[in-house]
Order: C-alpha cells, then sequence, then structure tokens
C-alpha cells in the first residue's frame, strides 16, 4: 500500500522540496501552499513530472480551513493521511518592540500554534490505526537567538517544546513525533524576513542602519545553501523505521547553535550584537576586554546529544 503524507508550505523552499521528493519516492502525496498561485504552479510541475502530488491552497492559521482540508484527504484516505510534514513557516527580522501585535500573532499561529492544529486533526485516524509520523519543521533560532529575531526565535522554540511534549505523551501509540531544525537556507522565509526589514524602525534610527544592512546580507541568496538536504532529512525521517527524535541540517544548525547557546551570555550576546551591527564603534575592544577577564571555561567532552544516539 502507498503511504500517504500531507506537507504544509510546498509553495516554495523546504516544503516543495520535500514535497517533490517523497512523490518521486512514491508517496502519494497532499501539499498545500499559502496561496493559489504557488498551488497551481506546483501541480503543473507534479503533472509534467507524472508525480502522485495534489496541491491545494490553505492558509494553515485558519482553523476551519484546515478542518476542510482534512475532510477532503480523509475521503481520499483510509481517514487522513499516514504521515504530516508541518513545513510552512513565516520569518520576522524585526526588534522586538518594532513588531506589532498583529504580526507576533500570525508569526505564533504559523509557526508555533498550526502544527499542534494539524496534530489534532491527524491524530484520531493514526491512532486508530496504531501508527503513523508527524515531521515538524522548526529552526536553530528556537536554541540560540539573535538580535531582531526575538520573536521567530520564541516561536520556533515554542514549536521544538510542543513537538517534544508530543513526542512523550504519544510513546507507545505507534505514532512518532520527530523535530527537524534547520539553518538558513535560499527560500520564502528569507524573503519574508527581508520584507519585514524594509520600514523604518518606529523606536530608533540605529534599528533602521540595522535592518538596512541585514536585508543587503540576506538578499545575497548565493550565500545560502538550497532546500534540498532538508528535504533530504525528512524524508530520511519518514523512511526510518526508528527515526531520531531531533535531526539538525547544516552546519549552523549541527554546530554554530549550539556551541553559541553553550557561551556564557557575557561572550555571546556582545558577539551577536556585533555581528548584528547594533554595537558601537568600541564595541570589538570592549569585548576582547570581557574575554580577557572571564576565568578559563572548562573542555567539555566530546560525545553526542541524546536524540543523536537514536538510531535510524
Amino acid at each position: 500500500m502507498t503511504a500517504s503524507v500531507l506537507v504544509t508550505g510546498a509553495g516554495n523552499g523546504i516544503g516543495q522540496a520535500t514535497a517533490l521528493r517523497l512523490a518521486h519516492a512514491g508517496y502519494k502525496v497532499f501539499a498545500t501552499a499559502r496561496t493559489r498561485d504557488e498551488a497551481d504552479r506546483l501541480s503543473t510541475r507534479a503533472k509534467e513530472e507524472g508525480l502522485d502530488l495534489r496541491a491545494t491552497a490553505l492558509d494553515v492559521s485558519d482553523p476551519h480551513a484546515c478542518e476542510a482540508t482534512f475532510a477532503d484527504i480523509a475521503d481520499l484516505t483510509d481517514g487522513g493521511p499516514d504521515a504530516v510534514v508541518n513545513a510552512d513557516g513565516f520569518a520576522v527580522a524585526r526588534a522586538v518592540e518594532d513588531v506589532t501585535e498583529e504580526t507576533a500573532h500570525r508569526l505564533m499561529e504559523i509557526n508555533t500554534f498550526a502544527a499542534v492544529r494539524i496534530a489534532r486533526l491527524a491524530l484520531p485516524a493514526m491512532r486508530r490505526r496504531g501508527r503513523g509520523r508527524i515531521v515538524n519543521l522548526s529552526s536553530a533560532a528556537g536554541r540560540s537567538v539573535l538580535p531582531l529575531g526575538g520573536w521567530y526565535g520564541a516561536s520556533r522554540a515554542a514549536s521544538a517544546a510542543l513537538t517534544h511534549a508530543l513526542r512523550m505523551e504519544l510513546a507507545g501509540s505507534g505514532v512518532q513525533i520527530v523535530l527537524v531544525e534547520h539553518g538558513f537556507h535560499a527560500t520564502g522565509l528569507l524573503e519574508d524576513a527581508i520584507r519585514s526589514l524594509t520600514p523604518p524602525s518606529g523606536i530608533s534610527t540605529g534599528f533602521t542602519d540595522c535592518y538596512r544592512n541585514a536585508a543587503a546580507a540576506l538578499s545575497d541568496s548565493t550565500r545560502f545553501g538550497s532546500p534540498e538536504p532538508a528535504a533530504a532529512i525528512v524524508h530520511r525521517a519518514l523512511a526510518a523505521r526508528r527515526p531520531r527524535a531531533r535531526y539538525t541540517v547544516g552546519m549552523d544548525a549541527r554546530i554554530a547553535a549550539p556551541l553559541i547557546a553553550s557561551l556564557p551570555y557575557a561572550i555571546s550576546d556582545p558577539i551577536k550584537r556585533l555581528v548584528l551591527g547594533l554595537s558601537g564603534p568600541q564595541a570589538a575592544s570592549r569585548l576582547m576586554s570581557t574575554l580577557g577577564g572571564l576565568p578559563h571555561l572548562p573542555q567539555r567532552k566530546p560525545g553526542r546529544q541524546p536524540e543523536a544516539q537514536e538510531r535510524s
């Protein structure tokens, strides 16, 4: 029997790369995109490549639209998909106090609440079958937050925590929950971030200058990898008999974010401010002075995190 999978956020980026990869691998794919145009383009490509992929427009922040989409999928499957990949995401890159409540609510809806909403819709059929898999896409930003990334990091950290709780609560049910954390990559999230940086700050001209510099850096898409490695990891998480609890994609997510998160704030905070251009001209010398006054940090023994010890 061909396994069925729902992939959200398939209009671009990791979601699209994942939907196409899974369809090529023989999965029956139900893909959702933010807009009708994105869904139509994906449908056209799938048809040209002879893939078993149905694409539809879906605003994952709309509970009624999610219910209607699942009702349609239930009619075409055994009550619901065998697996779900929550890949839809939204990015905002502005100072915390410069983000409106409306924008913050939308960010949390798409990046955090939507994955739980979709899990609620998928789990009854999975429990009934005694099997199923849910893969939630998150980000290294949830573990190592940057200036201008407070709201985005908060949404990803919350998603990671909820995914962890779901995994523990569903142990023994046959339903497996997986978290995939990615780093920077060339996709729609970068475009979201660049758009959010365009309006000047209502708080500080220094923030405005920082937004301008950050937008210029993010606009150079050649600096970032493609979404294909993340799609390959999602495929691996779905195909593995015993998937890991957490996968990381990219050197920034696998090494840089955990390393920075392990540093004392007295070191990591000035470095982050310096990198984002929020520090004054004397920042570098003050940082070196701080480093010189710190006691020697003990070396950690090399080893893997508990999640990494799980075998596929």
